[in-house]
């Protein structure tokens, strides 16, 4: 495992740990294809059932590393623009659709700064939990960049066009009580128990249904672009799989005798 990408699994939730803390958890190639690994083996039905992402240090993730971008140890190539389309097309895209398309639910523990392509990997994901420290900063027109990492898509969808508009525009910081009040984090607790809160969500979320739980993160996140109608037809077909699952039958058992689920998955 690469030094920069710690990765532990506990009960069902896998907690990566981007640690480059002298970088601001900068993302580097090798930790790109670390992450898209995991994210792979989640959809083939490995152990994982949540996963975590967070960032060593004070900061949650700067993007790319600006010291490299574009050199040979950076995110993009650096050998022209045609190359530098393809490298975020096949390098850096992959990585937000990969976090939005993973089958089981991803949280993002947003210890404090996401910045840049940072700020876009933390709202790639389905729910994001903050602190005092947190911040989002869309900061690619401060160096002159376009916001290529898919906050043009992302942020609209979260704030509304005209909160997007201000942070796309100005790449000016967005503070923690902001960032809760707009939705950018569902939970905002003291950094002290950010893990411990952090981690009990997770591991409630992990012991829910996995079929029904990936299917409704298939269909709340394909229904953004649906109409109602094709929506709930794909809501019937998802219902009818969860209907004739024996965890429907174990959970409907487990209410009827008033204990815990033992969902398997099946």
């Amino acid at each position: 495992m690469n030094p920069h990408t710690s990765v532990v699994t506990e009960a069902g939730v896998t907690t990566v740990t981007l640690n480059r803390p002298e970088r601001m958890n900068a993302l580097t190639p090798t930790m790109v294809a670390e992450i898209l690994a995991l994210l792979d083996a989640a959809r083939s039905g490995n152990d994982t059932r949540v996963i975590v992402i967070t960032g060593a240090g004070r900061g949650f993730c700067a993007g790319a590393d600006l010291k490299e971008l574009g050199g040979p140890a950076g995110v993009l190539p650096h050998d022209g623009p045609e190359s530098k389309r393809q490298g975020l097309r096949f390098g850096v895209h992959p990585l937000i659709r990969g976090l939005r398309d993973c089958e089981v639910p991803v949280i993002a523990m947003v210890n404090g700064d996401a910045a840049a392509g940072g700020c876009d990997l933390a709202l790639a994901c389905d729910i994001r939990i903050g602190c005092e420290r947190t911040r989002f900063m869309e900061a690619f027109t401060r160096i002159g960049l376009f916001p290529g990492s898919g906050g043009c898509w992302l942020l609209p969808r979260m704030v509304g066009l005209s909160k997007a508009a201000e942070m796309l525009f100005t790449g000016d910081p967005i503070g923690a009580q902001e960032a809760y009040q707009w939705g950018l984090i569902s939970r905002l607790v003291p950094h002290e128990e950010l893990q411990e809160q952090t981690v009990a969500l997770a591991h409630r979320i992990a012991a829910g249904p996995p079929i029904a739980l990936r299917l409704a993160k298939m269909v709340m996140h394909k229904g953004v672009d649906m109409s109602l109608a094709t929506s709930l037809e794909l809501a019937a077909a998802s219902e009818s799989i969860t209907l004739t699952s024996e965890d429907h039958r174990e959970g409907l058992a487990a209410f009827l005798e008033k204990r815990q689920p033992r969902f398997q998955g099946r």
